[in-house]
């Protein structure tokens, strides 16, 4: 599957411009790049409405399958969902440090780095509350269940432009470029996919 302190993703870099260009300083891609691939990326987006308490809830269940530091938190809930919610950094670690203040969260340093736990009544709230955390995912699972795109690519779709944002926003002049021709490259195989089904049939 792969905190409060230390993003180590995306979301710490910034370009400078506006529209998704210089100056785009909203947690997750911006809306152009989010656009390409045709699905919602961050806490805004379409899909099921977010509820009041639903972070919190999904922090609490995801956390109980194992530690995570915040990144790794935002992109599990998005594969949770099947890419349809993915919550802004704004939204999760504010939640983190409250659930911290209530005694069911504990930060700790792992090899370095910062990880998110739950602590013994972290997990005992989770055994004593399994409809509240069902609940949380439910509208998506229903909504996925209505949805006919295959769900294998859902979550390949959402690493994908997790990657190509992480290169736009950080990487230098030519590693942007190379990335420019990976993709190329990649529109090309997979419209071949497309050609090659064709004249087999």
């Amino acid at each position: 599957m792969h905190g409060k302190h230390g993003w180590g993703g995306p979301w710490e870099h910034h370009s400078r411009g506006g529209d998704g260009g210089p100056g785009w300083r909203h947690g997750g891609p911006p809306p152009w790049l989010a656009g390409l691939f045709g699905g919602p990326q961050t806490g805004s987006a379409r899909g099921p409405k977010v509820r009041r308490g639903d972070v919190r809830a999904a922090i609490l269940d995801v956390l109980s399958v194992e530690p995570m530091n915040g990144y790794q938190i935002i992109n599990q809930i998005a594969q949770r969902t099947g890419g349809a919610w993915k919550p802004s950094p704004g939204s999760v670690y504010p939640t983190i440090q409250q659930l911290e203040d209530e005694g069911l969260v504990e930060g700790r340093s792992t090899n370095g780095r910062r990880e998110n736990a739950l602590t013994d009544p972290g997990r005992a709230y989770v055994e004593e509350h399994p409809d509240e955390l069902a609940a949380t995912w439910r509208p998506f699972d229903e909504a996925a269940d209505e949805d006919d795109t295959p769900p294998g690519l859902k979550p390949a779709i959402g690493q994908v432009m997790s990657a190509v944002w992480q290169v736009a926003s950080s990487g230098s002049p030519q590693q942007q470029a190379q990335a420019a021709e990976i993709l190329a490259d990649t529109r090309r195989r997979l419209y071949g996919l497309l050609a090659d089904g064709d004249s087999e049939s």
